[in-house]
């Protein structure tokens, strides 16, 4: 195992952010993370658990917020449903660099929380 990162979103926080800041979704979300989290009914509770991850990457590879950018860590869907995170750019050349071939990546949510744990293997 190379790190570990775990993280703890406040949905309402979140979503009055999202309101207040309308760019702010394109900003750290791909247009498939965004479609994904437009499909349900609250689509705030979906992106701050995607949000939880990218923060929890971070924390995985021992670095904070500048290191990169949050739309570097995209979430995806395995066709069974399971998550997992794609990196690109300076998160892609980072992961490289310590050595993480692979990712676990565990999401939940409710309507006031939304919590990731990334393990960086």
């Amino acid at each position: 195992m190379k790190g570990i990162g775990t993280d703890l979103v406040d949905v309402e926080r979140f979503r009055l952010a999202l309101d207040r800041t309308p760019t702010l979704a394109d900003r750290l979300f791909s247009d498939e993370e965004r479609a994904y989290a437009a499909t349900a009914p609250d689509p705030a509770e979906r992106l701050a658990a995607r949000f939880a991850a990218k923060e929890a990457v971070m924390k995985a590879l021992g670095v904070g917020l500048g290191a990169f950018a949050l739309r570097d860590v995209e979430v995806v869907r395995a066709e069974s449903g399971q998550p997992g995170v794609r990196l690109s750019g300076p998160a892609a050349a980072l992961a490289e660099e310590r050595g993480v071939s692979a990712w676990l990546v565990t999401l939940s949510h409710t309507t006031a929380v939304a919590t990731a744990t990334v393990v960086a293997l």
